[in-house]
């Protein structure tokens, strides 16, 4: 299946496939604290769920490090960017 650009919505479990949207213009999000854009499963209005476990974990890793995911290996494709949102 193809995978898709969707966007994280702000509320809700950002490991749950229904807390995004897709995409249909280029996100600008690079680094911040908040989930901003994943790329996953599906060309649908929302992604295939579940979300894989390894884009869970590049969620969490993304959620707890503040960069975006995968980190390893240089140069590899992301998966998770992020958005810095003020509190």
């Amino acid at each position: 299946m193809a995978k898709s650009w969707y966007v994280y919505m702000g509320a809700g479990d950002p490991t749950l496939f229904s807390s995004y949207r897709r995409l249909t213009v280029k996100h600008t999000c690079l680094c911040g604290n908040q989930i901003c854009a994943i790329y996953a499963k599906g060309e649908d209005t929302l992604p295939e769920g579940p979300l894989s476990i390894n884009l869970q974990q590049y969620i969490k890793a993304a959620l707890a490090t503040g960069a975006l995911q995968p980190e390893r290996p240089a140069g590899t494709k992301k998966y998770v960017y992020l958005r810095s949102v003020l509190p």
